[in-house]
């Protein structure tokens, strides 16, 4: 016969006012559930209920008050706040943990500004690792004291309530009385809470979820950067716990963190695992009362040159280099895979450094102290009889493309690879770029660019007094600007190549190097004239009779009254610069060349001298050596 249906959960309880029942009210609801139990009918369609926020975490109460529960702390920790998330105490949490007696030794050996492998992790605006409140609960998640677990009833029973779990485990539904759920597993929750309330109704469905969990107090210990009590979620693991404290301190390991739990130890953690390895399978769920240990730090060595990560590694007892050289990510793809040089404290008085082979570094115990380097190689300069090159050649010749050479190629047999030279080429103005070239300039380039910020740092910028202090703070200004836009330009490598005007023919003993880039032109018959004229142009070359240089600028209109006639220059189709010191003004014009003429400024003017430069630069592409001639 069906028993009659339990109105609904609403009308039957108010759950404010759940009573707490004894151990005797236990036992008794125990044996009254025993004896009906021959009523009970198991349900098979009950379904978890499943929620948008699965929990939400319990508030706990601040250990440095007084609390029945938890009694008295000497200081407060961080503790879970409205939103889930742990609140550091920021007047009682300690900085970052300073550097040891190591780091600082191993800085002021290699030159290097080496950290502790795992510091970075540590800094204060990275220690919210609390457990988020939108995290699922897993499966294996043993319910504790202070949680509250939800049920919903549909069928024949109809309604709902939160129940939380007591001290003594337990929770009380009306008309059923104390389940005892300690220790259950979450995925365990839903038939046992079906059990209970199957001995007295059936021809139900069942959906249980957890509404809230309780926090749990933990202890972390000994070489903690910010050693204390803490109030966590019951989801918090070790790890979490650890660095929510700041992790250890500069005395501390981050290769052991022992987990006590009534006295007795039940996990080692290295903290390596999870930071290189993002492995946190032993990584625990903390109880209550549970006390995390970090010992004093291990043995340290120092990893500098070509490996992914550069820094001072814990070792454990038994590691060798090799296991050390993976902390370090292992060797880059520019580093010497076959030998790595070892500094040790004990050889300091003999040896100095040892060289040692890698396959061997296995073998080799790692000592406290040690400094190992890798060497690169993937970044050395071959010498030029071993290079094998790749050549492009473009232009005017009948075969343009790149062309895989052996070492010392004579620039002639990659011409003739090329099919020679077109009838319209103009070996003179052909442009030769080579990228060790380029690495000179580059070189060069910035130091001639830091040597003019130099001088307009220390020289007037304007002789004239009459100049007041707004126009010459302007200047300057402007001079910087300009500076700025200077080191972002690049030199374009040009070789100059020492050829006659009418040369037919290119170098052909020059050895060619890898990326060599050789652009052979037309022939133009133009000249160019720019700047301070009356009428900047290109004209045509007059074969009639030959003109010299300042007969084009005379074509030209002549100089403006504010040119500076003593800086006219002329830069070639070689690339080569002709200024009129050397007699610019009465060389005769060859095909291509192009005129400047500079516009007037005083000679104190450091300004005036980088505006004409920019001039130059920017509108007409020149070299860094075409730079170098104009100053």
């Amino acid at each position: 016969m069906l028993l009659a249906p339990l109105p609904a959960f609403a009308q039957l309880i108010d759950p404010n006012s759940i009573p707490r029942t004894s151990t005797g009210d236990q036992n008794a609801s125990d044996q009254q559930q025993s004896g009906r139990s021959g009523q009970s009918d198991r349900t098979d369609n009950s379904q978890t209920a499943t929620t948008s926020n699965p929990y939400e975490p319990v508030a706990v109460r601040d250990p440095s008050s007084s609390n029945e529960e938890y009694g008295d702390s000497r200081r407060s920790g961080p503790r879970l706040g409205a939103n889930g998330l742990l609140e550091l105490d920021s007047v009682n949490l300690k900085k970052p943990a300073a550097p040891g007696e190591f780091e600082k030794w191993a800085r002021d050996a290699t030159g290097r500004d080496l950290k502790r492998y795992g510091s970075d992790l540590l800094v204060p605006a990275a220690r919210d690792f609390a457990v988020p409140s939108t995290t699922t609960i897993p499966p294996d998640y043993a319910l504790n004291v202070g949680d509250t677990v939800s049920i919903s009833l549909t069928g024949s029973v109809e309604g709902s309530i939160d129940s939380v779990i007591d001290r003594d485990g337990r929770i009380f539904l009306p008309n059923i009385g104390a389940v005892s759920l300690i220790g259950v597993r979450y995925r365990d929750l839903k038939d046992r809470i079906a059990a209970a309330i199957g001995r007295q109704y059936r021809g139900y469905n069942v959906s249980v979820s957890i509404k809230k969990l309780a926090g749990v107090r933990v202890y972390v210990t000994g070489f903690a950067n910010n050693p204390g009590a803490y109030s966590v979620t019951s989801l918090s693991t070790l790890v979490n716990a650890v660095l929510a404290a700041g992790g250890p301190s500069g005395g501390g390991s981050f290769r052991s963190v022992k987990l006590y739990r009534n006295g007795a130890e039940v996990a080692d953690f290295d903290l390596y695992q999870l930071l290189r390895k993002g492995n946190r399978a032993q990584d625990p769920l903390l109880q209550n009362e549970d006390v995390l240990f970090i010992p004093a730090v291990g043995k340290q060595i120092a990893v500098i040159g070509s490996v992914n990560e550069e820094a001072i590694y814990e070792t454990r007892p038994g590691e060798s280099l090799a296991d050390v050289l993976a902390l370090a990510g292992g060797p880059t793809t520019l580093a010497d895979p076959s030998r790595l040089v070892l500094y040790r404290q004990s050889d300091q008085d003999t040896v100095g450094s040892r060289l040692i082979d890698i396959a061997l570094a296995g073998s080799e115990r790692a000592e406290g102290g040690d400094i190992v380097q890798l060497l690169p190689q993937g970044s050395l300069t071959r010498p030029l009889e071993r290079q094998q090159a790749v050549v492009r050649i473009e232009g005017e010749v009948n075969r343009p493309g790149n062309y895989y050479v052996p070492p010392n190629t004579p620039f002639e047999k990659v011409l003739e690879m090329a099919g020679g030279m077109t009838a319209r080429a103009y070996v003179y103005g052909t442009r030769f770029y080579r990228e060790s070239v380029r690495a000179q300039q580059r070189r060069s380039f910035r130091e001639a660019v830091d040597q003019m910020e130099v001088t307009l740092a220390a020289a007037p910028l304007n002789a004239d007094r009459i100049v007041d202090a707004g126009e010459r703070q302007s200047q300057v200004a402007a001079a910087r600007a300009f500076l700025e836009q200077l080191r972002a330009k690049e030199p374009d490598g040009r070789l100059v190549m020492d050829l006659a005007p009418t040369a037919a023919a290119l170098p052909a003993n020059l050895a060619l190097e890898n990326n060599d880039h050789i652009v052979v032109p037309p022939r133009v018959d133009t000249v160019g004239v720019f700047g301070a004229v009356y009428r900047p142009a290109s004209f045509l070359l007059s074969y009639g009779k030959p003109l010299r240089v300042k007969d084009y600028v005379y074509q030209a209109g002549g100089a403006i009254r504010g040119a500076d006639k003593g800086n006219i220059f002329v830069v070639r189709a070689n690339g080569s610069v002709l200024t009129r010191s050397r007699g610019a003004m009465s060389a005769k014009v060859l095909p291509g060349d192009v005129v400047f003429v500079p516009i007037k400024s005083q000679s104190s003017s450091i300004l005036a001298k980088i505006r004409d430069i920019s001039t130059i630069l920017f509108q007409f592409g020149i070299t860094a050596a075409a730079l170098a001639a104009i100053n």
